[in-house]
């Protein structure tokens, strides 16, 4: 595997703290990583411009010097989902555009982590999902379940949905995002009845704590 697609089970599961892992684990293997966060609502303005914080986690972790328009490309102000957010401000986003980007950062590294926003079906314009920009990168993807109250039939349906698409489910990562006394349990059915592989099981950590140490994924895999 060079790269990885990231995708959620829903919004607020840890997808971030997973892609910032996930590059780190490519980056004990030696590897020039790449980040990219394609599409970000919940921006904050800054002296040089929208800036999301999920985008400058993954730019953090790199080992590269890359360009932030060029991890995110596409930018909005209000945390609201994607394509309502850049309808708002008259702007369209386009899987060209995102794919150009990608490529410019596949061309600079061994490797691309790319942090999908929300979960799997969430629509960027009127006519596509987040799952057609996964597609259209063409990437295995790996799936952050938030371990929570619901998370199984979010999960089961996610990866449904993901292959339906005809994409290859890499594995998922169970991501204990709250505190649940039925953790345990939660995990062991999903490790049942997902046909993907368990990547690691991440306890419920503090902001600054790392995953990477929870997690099993080989670049060459």
């Amino acid at each position: 595997m060079t790269s990885v697609f990231v995708s959620g089970t829903d919004t607020d599961v840890g997808k971030t703290r997973i892609s910032v892992a996930l590059v780190e684990l490519f980056q004990q293997q030696g590897l020039q990583v790449a980040v990219m966060k394609p599409i970000a609502s919940g921006c904050e303005m800054t002296g040089s411009g929208l800036r999301n914080d999920d985008a400058l986690k993954l730019i953090e972790q790199s080992n590269l010097a890359l360009d932030y328009h060029v991890v995110n490309p596409y930018s909005f102000a209000l945390a609201i989902a994607p394509h309502i957010a850049a309808k708002q401000v008259n702007e369209d986003i386009d899987l060209a555009v995102i794919k150009q980007c990608f490529s410019q950062l596949q061309q600079r590294s061994d490797s691309v982590v790319v942090e999908g926003a929300g979960g799997w079906l969430v629509p960027i314009n009127d006519t596509e999902t987040m799952a057609d920009l996964a597609k259209s990168l063409a990437l295995p993807v790996i799936l952050v379940v938030g371990i929570k109250l619901g998370c199984i039939n979010h999960a089961l349906l996610t990866v449904a949905a993901i292959k339906q698409s005809g994409l290859v489910l890499q594995g998922w990562v169970a991501n204990q995002c709250e505190h649940n006394d039925q953790a345990e349990e939660i995990i062991s059915t999903l490790d049942k009845m997902i046909f993907a592989p368990c990547l690691g099981s991440v306890p419920f950590l503090s902001e600054q704590q790392s995953a990477a140490e929870f997690l099993v994924l080989n670049a060459n895999q």
